[in-house]
């Protein structure tokens, strides 16, 4: 398990250092205003079936019914397999002929905004990525049955290369203006696509996989594999069904320029909580916190969910105990020194990667203020993907959907309440706690059907993190305050990270060690101590 977990959290870090380049081209040439607003909305359809399958219900629900099938018979799971890839790719190819035709019925009937039919255009030129990035995702979970991490965990790099390079040539070289650019990038997302599914195909064959057309969709394990993905769609991706929900209440309540100040509600004029730029600025904070999400939270759990599944299909509960055990406690140990981290270093992070071309000073503190609100639930995004993959590995998808649909609906009210005090700051609010009332309602369960072990150690563990986090957050603002004379730019907010962020982790490492941290283990191999 933790040779997997380092190996793709290697990859997922270099993933996303280029998606942190990507989101810095973002900044510059587009930077927050209604036109960025548009696209990351637009790319939220293809973007959300890639959370729900490359890191959730696809491979979720294909993992441990694959892994127990294969365990018995080869020849059986090689059939399982093939018809899964068939099956998923009939659905999808359907789904997005569907929904072409429903963007073209709304923008030929009902747009009535410029806005709205620049969102309905980008949507349909980038929805067939939807079906690229589901195979993808399908190919990355029988890979990591076979123990192979490293191709999937590349596969983002490719979208985050391509959009990167055409954002460059079509900004820099060709001064193409924004509007128009906007369409090349969208073209450069479904070529990365199909690139991604091209460079998974040689480790499939080194692994003895072909895949090859199949419908036996009569067999019990693929009924099985359906019965678990529809729970689980809602069940392991509730945040970012909340985070579409953030994005598309900031649109809805933002005012601007073409729809003006004000609304009207029951005869009466009130005026928008948000301006147009709202959408840019939570997607810049989510970016950012979902940086630690990405390389460690959900590398653990891609790393850990091979090992429940197997743990479940031999029926040894006591191991999965211990797993799941693990898990949480590693859980711990890397996001609460993440969540104190972005806090401390937000302005200067920020700043030094967003502030310049069309990205303006008023955008940092926009950002910075919402950033602080998604971080706080930082513990809660990351339990939630160890948490649901335990319930998934006993091939359990039905409680982790009703966490989910209470999360669902609480975050929904809690949106359109605290809009009207804290803005687009109090959509971040909303999400982050939702995100621990979930976890809530999943440790209750779980710990209610497998007994009080898998807990074992949670305690101790949090306490010794919490010293060690509150040291490590010490030395971080000490620097920060001995380097507060400096000239607020660029280059000096540059020197500011350069100096906290790899001073906070040899901290916390050190204390970590001293104060004994098994989880430390996560990174060095050895035991802490």
């Amino acid at each position: 398990m933790i040779r997997g977990f380092r190996q793709i959290a290697f990859l997922t870090a270099l993933s996303r250092i280029f998606g942190l380049v990507r989101d810095i081209a973002y900044g510059h040439f587009f930077g927050a205003g209604g036109l960025f607003d548009a696209w990351i909305i637009a790319f939220r359809i293809p973007n959300l079936s890639r959370r729900l399958f490359g890191e959730g219900a696809a491979s979720a629900s294909f993992i441990p019914v694959y892994s127990e099938v294969l365990h018995k018979d080869r020849t059986r799971a090689a059939g399982l397999l093939n018809t899964v890839v068939t099956a998923l790719f009939v659905i999808l190819a359907s789904l997005v002929l569907i929904g072409e035709a429903v963007i073209w019925f709304y923008y030929k009937f009902f747009a009535r905004t410029n806005e709205t039919e620049l969102i309905l255009s980008l949507s349909s030129v980038m929805l067939p990525y939807m079906l690229f990035v589901c195979l993808v995702a399908i190919l990355a979970g029988i890979l990591n049955v076979h123990r192979h991490f490293a191709r999937p965990a590349l596969a983002p790099i490719v979208l985050n290369f391509f959009i990167i390079g055409t954002i460059l040539l079509t900004g820099w070289v060709l001064n193409i203006e924004i509007r128009q650019q906007l369409f090349y990038v969208a073209i450069a997302v479904l070529i990365a696509g199909l690139v991604q599914i091209a460079i998974q195909v040689q480790p499939l064959r080194h692994s003895g996989v072909s895949i090859r057309p199949a419908w036996d969709i009569r067999s019990e394990p693929f009924r099985r594999i359906l019965l678990l993905m529809g729970p689980m769609i809602i069940g392991l991706t509730v945040t970012q069904i909340n985070t579409l929900a953030d994005d598309l209440i900031a649109w809805w309540f933002s005012g601007s320029d073409e729809k003006g100040p004000f609304f009207e509600l029951l005869g009466r004029q009130i005026q928008y909580p948000m301006w147009r730029g709202s959408v840019s600025h939570l997607y810049y904070a989510q970016r950012l916190y979902q940086l630690p999400l990405g390389v460690l939270g959900i590398s653990l759990a891609t790393a850990i969910f091979p090992v429940m599944s197997a743990d479940a299909a031999r029926g040894d509960f006591a191991a999965l105990k211990a797993t799941i055990s693990k898990g949480i406690r590693g859980t711990v140990f890397i996001a609460v020194p993440a969540t104190i981290g972005i806090i401390i270093v937000s302005g200067p992070l920020i700043s030094a990667a967003f502030e310049h071309g069309r990205f303006t000073t008023e955008d940092t503190k926009m950002v910075v203020q919402t950033l602080g609100f998604y971080a706080m639930g930082l513990c809660a995004y990351c339990a939630q993907q160890v948490l649901a993959r335990a319930f998934y590995s006993m091939q359990d998808s039905k409680t982790p959907m009703r966490s989910a649909l209470v999360a669902v609906v609480t975050n929904f009210l809690l949106n359109l309440t605290l809009i009207w005090f804290l803005g687009r700051a109090g959509l971040a609010a909303a999400t982050a706690i939702c995100a621990y009332l979930q976890v809530v309602i999943l440790t209750i369960v779980l710990r209610r059907r497998l007994g009080h072990e898998v807990l074992a150690g949670l305690a101790n563990t949090l306490v010794r993190t919490f010293i060690a986090a509150a040291i490590m957050s010490f030395s971080g603002l000490l620097i920060l305050f001995l380097m507060k004379r400096l000239p607020d730019s660029r280059l000096f907010d540059v020197l500011r990270l350069a100096a906290v962020v790899p001073s906070a982790a040899v901290v916390y490492a050190l204390c970590s060690r001293l104060l004994r941290i098994e989880m430390l283990s996560l990174f060095t191999g050895k035991r802490a101590g």
